[in-house]
């Protein structure tokens, strides 16, 4: 049962997610129409996935620690396209299988649970499946996680010996202090610090969330030789209006007010040359599962407020607070009157063309606001 689930998972995603998906499963004989195929899809040209490379993916459904099963399949979808010397190898929205392989509980003094994922094979948008072995843990290394706890544990006993002191001179007073010569702080700070010292041994750790738009980094234990990708076979289709050019320069994954880290903010400049009157209220960041996201009053609200004029050019950013930030999006604009979309530009094709040095300071930013931790439900009962 659970090989016909995974089957249809993938096939489900595979027609989602890839307009040029061509499903090359079983024998396959090496036709014209193959060979022609892998023409348009391939440079010719042959890299490699090593041991040291790490794949960044994004989980399709929830995995939790208070729950989920040693053995359990799930997937996850590539978040970022993997990168040899020529090219690209492995494109983003390639599909993945995994199975949780071990898991650990929560312990007391803050001990965190963690759970180890494992995978064992990819299929990319071209329909091949590739073997791989690729882990992924959430444990931290030993000396790590014992100085965290360690660190948290201090700060327990130095609030809790803050507190005793406190509690010590409002009742005993300043009078008390001076003629003990300190003596009434010092023991109610000890007081307090033992408080302090029995909640962080009473402390117990926090389960593990993993959500779909997290992003693990999954670690390869393969070499294997993989073709590299034409630019053209990746580009995801846009829909032009003519007259009206727009150029995303610049994509920024960022944190909304709230810590969350859910926000798409674009370098944009528009040229508008058609017979159309654009207003920022008009545009909107469209996803692959058709999810529309208007601009976010949280970023810049210039643009949103703009009227462009036919013969106008403007140039500016737009943020938008979206439901996963690692799925396809394209900027698109609707007819005023009519409501139906006349431009989509496509983020991705933009975001491939952004310098590493841009790239890596979204991945910074999003490594920063990772940390798997399942926040305690304030309607829970222990």
């Amino acid at each position: 049962m659970k090989k016909i689930f995974a089957l249809l998972i993938l096939s489900i995603f595979s027609i989602n997610s890839f307009a040029f998906a061509v499903p090359l499963q079983g024998h396959i004989e090496e036709n014209d129409e193959f060979r022609q195929m892998q023409e348009e899809l391939f440079t010719g040209k042959i890299e490699h996935l090593e041991r040291k490379d790490i794949i960044n993916m994004s989980v399709t459904q929830v995995i939790d620690s208070s729950y989920s099963m040693e053995g359990d399949e799930f997937f996850a979808q590539v978040t970022t396209d993997v990168y040899g010397d020529e090219g690209v190898i492995i494109p983003k929205g390639t599909i993945a299988h995994g199975k949780i392989s071990q898991t650990g509980d929560p312990g007391k003094m803050g001990k965190q649970a963690w759970i180890d994922l494992s995978f064992d094979y990819l299929v990319t948008p071209d329909g091949r499946e590739i073997p791989i072995e690729g882990a992924m843990t959430t444990k931290l290394h030993p000396v790590a996680e014992t100085s965290k706890i360690i660190a948290q544990d201090v700060g327990y006993t130095l609030a809790g010996g803050a507190l005793g002191g406190l509690l010590a001179l409002n009742y005993l007073g300043w009078e008390a202090a001076i003629l003990s010569n300190g003596y009434t702080l010092a023991g109610g700070a000890a007081i307090g610090g033992a408080i302090g010292l029995g909640a962080a041994l009473k402390r117990k750790g926090k389960e593990v969330l993993i959500a779909p738009g997290d992003e693990i980094k999954v670690k390869i234990n393969t070499n294997i030789s993989l073709p590299v990708y034409k630019e053209e076979a990746l580009k995801q289709e846009e829909l032009l209006y003519p007259g009206l050019d727009i150029f995303i320069s610049n994509v920024k994954h960022e944190e909304d007010p709230f810590g969350e880290m859910n926000t798409i903010t674009l370098t944009v400049t528009i040229s508008n040359m058609s017979d159309k009157e654009l207003s920022g209220f008009d545009m909107a960041l469209v996803n692959d599962y058709n999810s529309v996201f208007r601009p976010s009053v949280f970023g810049d609200t210039k643009m949103m407020f703009k009227t462009i004029k036919s013969g106008e050019k403007v140039a500016g950013f737009v943020s938008f607070s979206v439901d996963n930030i690692h799925r396809d999006f394209w900027l698109t604009f609707y007819d005023r009157r009519t409501g139906k979309a006349i431009t989509k530009i496509s983020v991705d094709n933009a975001y491939r063309k952004m310098s590493k040095k841009e790239k890596k300071k979204n991945e910074k930013r999003r490594r920063k606001n990772q940390n798997f931790k399942k926040e305690t439900d304030l309607f829970e009962i222990e």
